[in-house]
């Protein structure tokens, strides 16, 4: 079986400034990875250029998707094959409804006409297992949505659409404690022998709940280091900078 996500030596740039200095990282099915780093290191901008947003980019290295090259492949190539992004600043789309957008994302992906009735019978089972209110489905797509409202909804699409890579962008960013917890479940519910998972974040807390496989330390745009939950702990004790000095 392929791995699932393949980065290497991956350069990338935005108005003619580098911010990808080198990547290499490699994500296999069944595993839940977490990249950490500080603001200003390229995390975002690393997930931005695997979904292929075309403010960046690419002039050096490639990207491999379940064993195809997709360094030059179209966004919405990319999510169609299996790739979701969950937004640290989810839009809001006025007038359209939770269960409405999930229809046409899932009809997209699967090119099956799903009706209203059988899309909403998967969203209501997917809420379920969340612990969501089915009220939920019928809002307005993040339209007065609290920011763990749109954190939990982004973990909604991911339990409807079923990615095989899902890539999350400091998902923890704005969130109290309960919320956090509550993403935090749901995103570890829906971890799956071939589906990956890769968890951007500034901090700890987020992992104490998901339990990655492997922590990769992200800076200067490049991965540093990488290793277990104890590299987490590292760097919640010393800071970023402290570990800089060490490498």
């Amino acid at each position: 079986m392929p791995e699932l996500l393949r980065i290497e030596n991956l350069h990338a740039s935005a108005d003619g400034v580098e911010i990808l200095n080198g990547v290499d990282l490699v994500v296999e099915r069944g595993e839940v990875h977490a990249l950490m780093g500080p603001n200003g290191s390229g995390k975002s901008t690393l997930a931005n250029v695997l979904m292929g947003h075309p403010s960046y980019e690419v002039t050096g290295g490639s990207i491999w998707f379940d064993g195809v090259d997709i360094t030059e492949v179209a966004p919405d190539q990319r999510a169609t094959a299996g790739m979701f992004l969950a937004f640290q600043y989810p839009e809001e789309i006025p007038g359209v409804s939770v269960v409405q957008f999930l229809r046409q994302a899932l009809s997209n992906k699967t090119g099956i006409d799903y009706t209203v009735l059988e899309l909403r019978l998967k969203v209501m089972e997917a809420m379920q297992s969340l612990g969501m209110d089915a009220t939920f489905a019928d809002r307005y797509l993040n339209e007065g949505f609290s920011g763990g409202e749109r954190k939990r909804n982004e973990v909604l699409q991911m339990a409807v659409l079923e990615p095989a890579l899902s890539i999350l962008d400091e998902t923890d960013s704005g969130l109290d404690i309960d919320a956090l917890r509550t993403v935090a479940e749901g995103v570890r519910s829906l971890v799956h022998p071939e589906r990956g998972f890769l968890i951007i974040t500034h901090y700890q807390r987020l992992l104490e709940y998901v339990k990655p496989d492997i922590v990769h330390v992200f800076m200067d745009g490049r991965v540093l280091t990488s290793g277990g939950i104890e590299l987490s702990e590292q760097l919640e004790a010393d800071g970023y900078d402290a570990f800089r000095a060490t490498t």
